[in-house]
C-alpha cells in the first residue's frame, strides 16, 4: 500500500504578488482570444464520425454561428476530400484515425481566416453532403458508386418557396502550363450541384438542378490542345445536364467549384521515378528504437535479444562464437544488429522473417560455392535453339547488341555471331559462354542457340527492343508578306519661237539644238523665197508665210515625266511668235502581297526527312583547257527549290527536338550576260517543341525607302515655279520573312 504525504505550502507577499500579475496577464490574454474568435464569423466545434454498413462513413461536422457556404472538391492522387469553411476557426482534434471502408482519417486545419478539413481516402471513393444550420455531414461511400447530389443549406422560413431555376451559362476548356486540360463550367447562379464519376475511359459530370441552352448541347473537339483530353460532350438530360470527357492515356484529375463556377482539371500523370537506394548511399534504418548497455555479453545472447524486439527469426551459425561489450541509447534495432556484426566480422543474409548470421567469410565462401555450381550447371546444360523474328528493327542491329564479336556476314543474306566455345565462365555480351545467335537477312530472324535461361533472357530482351519507333509530322510554313508604296510627279516644258527684227537678224527659241536649227534653215529658205522668216499661227508643212512648228521632243527644254503616269494634263499656248508647251504628269501605287510556302513531311525519330519542290535552271558555263587554250561551254542546271530538311528526335515526354534546315528560293530579274541571279532565303537551327506547338523559327525583315529627285539645276529649286523644272519619286517597300514548324506526333492507330 502507498501512501501519499501532503506538504503544505508557504505563501509569501513577493509570491502573492506574481500570482496577482499572472491573473491580470490571464485576463489580458483571454481578451485577445475573445477578441479572435469574434472576428471569426462561425467555429467547427467537434469533428466525429460513423461506420456504416458495406464500409460507408459518416463524418458529422459540427458548426456553431453563422457558417458561410462550404466549398468542396476532391483530388484523385491521393484520392481525398477537401471542405473549406471560409471565415471559420476550429475547436476540434487536429487529426482523427478512421480505417473504415476507403476512408483513412480526418484532418482538420486551420489557416488563413479559414478552416479545412481532409478526409484521406485509401482509394477515391463517391461522397454525399448534407447542410443543416448545426453543421455539415458527408457519408463516404466505400469506392467509386453512383451518388447523389449535395444537398444546399436551407432557411427554415422558406422552404416552402420555389427553388430559382438554375442553368449552365457556358461551357469553356483552356490548355495549362504544364499540359493539363481544364473544363470551366459557368452557371448561372452558385450552388450548383455536380457529380463526377468514371464510366469506362471517360469520366461523366452529372449536374441534376441546371440545364443546358441549345447553344451549349454540343461537341467540343479539343484534340488540338494536345492533353489527355479528346472531347466533351454536353447533353440534356431530364431537368439537369450531363457533360461526357472523353480522355485518353494515365491521367489525373482535379475538381473543385467556387461559387457559380466548376472546374475539372484533367493533367497527364508523371511517372514517379523509382525509389532505388544505390549501393553507395546509406542505409535507412527503420527498425523501432533499442537501449542497450552490456559489459562483455555474449554475441549469441545479444542477437537473441534483437530477434525478441523485431519479431524475426535470426538463425545463427555455429561458428559464432564471442563476446561483445556495447552500449547502444535510442538506436533502430536494424542499426544496432548492423553494428554488432561489423564489429565481430559477421554477416547476414534475410528470406523473408529469417534472418541467417554467419562470418562473412563463411557466407562469402558458401556464396561462390552456390555460383560455382550454377556456372557449372549451366555449363553442363543442354544447348537450345531458338527463333526470333524481328517486327521493326533490322536483326542484325539487334544481333550487335547481343555479343562483343564481330559479325560475319554471309552472300546468302544471314550472319552469324558467336559468343565463344571455350569453358570459361565469362559471358560475351548477353550469351553464355557456349551460346551464338544468327541472323538471316531475308526473314529477319534471328536465331539464337543458348542454354534455357539465356535464351528466355534474349527473348526477353528482344521484346523490350524490338519496339515501333515513333512518328512525327513536321508541318513548316514560310510567310513572305511584301509591301510597297511609291509617288511620283513629273513634267515637260518647251519654249519655242522664230523672230526678226529690222535690221534682218533671225532669232529662234527651242528646246534643243536640232529645233533652232531647224527654224533657222527655215526661216532662211522663207526669205529667200517667200520673205516671212516669222513662226506661223497653225499649220503644218511650210506655208508660204511661215516657219513649220518643230516635233515635240525637240520643242521641250525640260523632259522629265513619269514614265507610266496614272494622269496627266498638258498646255499649249501660241502668243505672236512663240509656242509654249506645258505638261504634268502623276504617279501613285500601293501594293500588297503575301507568298505562303508550306511543306510538310511524315519521319522517324531520329531519322533525317527532307522534302523538296522547285525548278533546275539552265545556265552557260565556260570551261578552259589548260593545253588548247580551247574555251568549252556547257549548259548546266542549277536548283531553284523549296526545301526542308529536319532530323526529330522524340523525348520520352512527348516533345521533339528536331535539328532544322529551311530553304527557299527564286529566280531574280536581275541577271548577268543573260545568267539570271538566284534569290535565296535559308535558315538552320536546332529547337525543342512540345507537340502541337508552333514555333517561329526566325525571320527577316527588310525596309527601303527612297527619296529620287531629277531636276533643272537651279530652276528646279525655286518655290512652286520648281515644279516645272523637276522629277520627285517617293517609294517605300517592305519585306517581311517569317519561318514557323509545328510537329505534331502521329497517334499509334497511324504508326
Amino acid at each position: 500500500m502507498t501512501t501519499a504525504k501532503h506538504v503544505p505550502i508557504k505563501t509569501t507577499a513577493k509570491r502573492d504578488n506574481r500570482l496577482r500579475q499572472l491573473a491580470g496577464l490571464g485576463v489580458i490574454f483571454a481578451a485577445i482570444l475573445a477578441t479572435t474568435g469574434a472576428n471569426a464569423a462561425s467555429r467547427i466545434e467537434a469533428v466525429s464520425f460513423d461506420s456504416l454498413p458495406g464500409g460507408e462513413v459518416s463524418v458529422r461536422i459540427e458548426v456553431s454561428g453563422d457558417p458561410s457556404e462550404p466549398q468542396i472538391f476532391t483530388t484523385e492522387e491521393p484520392p481525398r476530400i477537401a471542405i473549406d469553411f471560409p471565415d471559420t476557426t476550429s475547436a476540434s482534434d487536429r487529426s482523427i484515425t478512421v480505417n473504415s471502408g476507403s476512408t483513412k482519417a480526418i484532418t482538420a486545419v486551420e489557416a488563413g481566416g479559414r478552416t479545412r478539413v481532409v478526409v484521406d481516402l485509401y482509394r477515391p471513393s463517391s461522397y454525399v453532403t448534407e447542410v443543416d444550420d448545426g453543421g455539415l455531414t458527408l457519408r463516404v461511400a466505400n469506392g467509386l458508386l453512383a451518388r447523389s447530389s449535395s444537398t444546399a443549406k436551407q432557411d427554415p422560413l422558406k422552404t416552402a418557396a420555389v427553388a430559382p431555376q438554375r442553368s449552365l451559362e457556358k461551357v469553356d476548356f483552356r490548355r495549362g502550363p504544364a499540359g493539363e486540360g481544364r473544363i470551366m463550367l459557368q452557371f448561372t447562379e452558385a450552388g450548383a450541384s455536380a457529380d463526377l464519376r468514371r464510366e469506362g475511359d471517360d469520366l461523366i459530370i452529372d449536374i441534376p438542378d441546371a440545364s443546358a441552352g441549345p447553344d451549349i448541347r454540343q461537341r467540343l473537339d479539343v484534340i488540338d490542345f494536345a492533353t489527355p483530353v479528346q472531347e466533351i460532350q454536353v447533353r440534356n438530360r431530364g431537368a439537369g445536364t450531363t457533360l461526357r470527357v472523353k480522355v485518353v492515356g494515365d491521367y489525373e484529375q482535379l475538381a473543385y467549384q467556387a461559387g457559380a463556377e466548376y472546374v475539372l482539371e484533367i493533367s497527364p500523370k508523371r511517372e514517379k521515378p523509382e525509389e532505388k537506394r544505390r549501393a553507395t548511399d546509406p542505409p535507412v534504418y527503420v527498425g523501432n528504437r533499442v537501449t542497450f548497455n552490456f559489459q562483455d555479453i555474449p554475441v549469441r545472447s545479444v542477437l537473441q535479444l534483437i530477434a525478441d524486439v523485431s519479431e524475426l527469426n535470426i538463425v545463427v551459425a555455429d561458428s559464432v562464437q564471442g563476446n561483445v561489450t556495447l552500449r547502444l541509447v535510442n538506436v533502430p534495432w536494424d542499426q544496432a544488429l548492423d553494428i554488432i556484426l561489423q564489429a565481430k566480422g559477421l554477416d547476414k543474409r534475410r528470406n523473408g522473417t529469417v534472418i541467417w548470421v554467419a562470418p562473412t567469410a563463411e557466407i562469402a565462401e558458401r556464396e561462390q560455392a552456390l555460383e560455382d555450381a550454377r556456372i557449372a550447371l549451366e555449363d553442363r546444360a543442354e544447348l537450345i535453339s531458338d527463333f526470333i523474328p524481328i517486327n521493326y528493327g533490322k536483326a542484325k542491329d539487334i544481333a550487335e547488341l547481343l555479343t562483343t564479336d564481330s559479325l560475319s556476314g554471309q552472300s546468302s543474306g544471314s550472319g552469324q555471331q558467336t559468343g565463344g566455345s571455350s569453358g570459361s565462365a565469362s559471358r560475351k555480351g548477353f550469351l553464355s559462354p557456349r551460346g551464338s545467335v544468327t541472323f538471316d537477312e531475308r526473314t529477319n530472324t534471328l536465331l539464337v542457340s543458348d542454354v534455357p535461361k539465356v535464351v528466355d533472357e534474349i527473348r526477353a530482351l528482344v521484346a523490350l527492343l524490338d519496339q515501333p519507333v515513333r512518328q512525327v509530322l513536321i508541318e513548316s510554313r514560310i510567310v513572305v508578306a511584301i509591301d510597297d508604296f511609291s509617288r511620283e510627279i513629273g513634267a515637260r516644258f518647251g519654249v519655242t519661237g522664230a523672230r526678226e527684227n529690222k535690221a534682218g537678224d533671225l532669232f529662234t527659241v527651242g528646246g534643243s539644238l536640232p529645233a533652232t536649227d531647224r527654224m533657222a534653215n527655215l526661216g532662211l529658205i522663207n526669205r529667200s523665197t517667200f520673205g516671212a522668216p516669222t513662226l506661223p499661227v497653225g499649220g503644218a508643212g511650210i506655208p508660204p508665210d511661215g516657219i513649220a512648228v518643230p516635233p515635240l521632243l525637240e520643242r521641250l527644254a525640260v523632259n522629265l515625266p513619269v514614265l507610266d503616269p496614272a494622269g496627266s494634263i498638258g498646255f499649249t499656248v501660241l502668243a505672236a511668235d512663240t509656242l509654249l508647251d506645258l505638261e504634268l504628269s502623276a504617279l501613285e501605287s500601293e501594293g500588297r502581297g503575301e507568298v505562303i510556302s508550306s511543306p510538310r513531311v511524315i519521319t522517324a525519330s531520329q531519322q533525317e526527312a527532307i522534302i523538296r519542290q522547285g525548278n533546275e535552271i539552265p545556265y552557260t558555263a565556260s570551261q578552259v583547257d589548260q593545253t588548247t587554250g580551247a574555251i568549252t561551254q556547257t549548259v548546266q542546271f542549277k536548283l531553284v527549290v523549296l526545301e526542308l530538311r529536319v532530323t526529330p528526335t522524340i523525348s520520352p515526354d512527348d516533345r521533339v527536338f528536331m535539328n532544322l534546315e529551311v530553304k527557299q528560293d527564286s529566280v531574280s530579274d536581275f541577271a548577268v550576260d543573260g545568267q539570271p541571279a538566284i534569290n535565296t532565303r535559308n535558315i538552320q537551327t536546332s529547337v525543342l517543341v512540345d507537340s502541337g506547338q508552333t514555333v517561329v523559327l526566325g525571320g527577316i525583315l527588310e525596309r527601303e525607302r527612297r527619296d529620287d529627285i531629277r531636276k533643272v539645276p537651279v530652276l528646279g529649286d525655286i518655290p512652286a515655279l520648281g515644279t516645272l523644272f523637276r522629277n520627285k519619286r517617293r517609294s517605300d517597300q517592305k519585306a517581311e520573312l517569317l519561318i514557323f514548324v509545328t510537329p505534331k506526333l502521329l497517334a499509334e492507330s497511324l504508326r
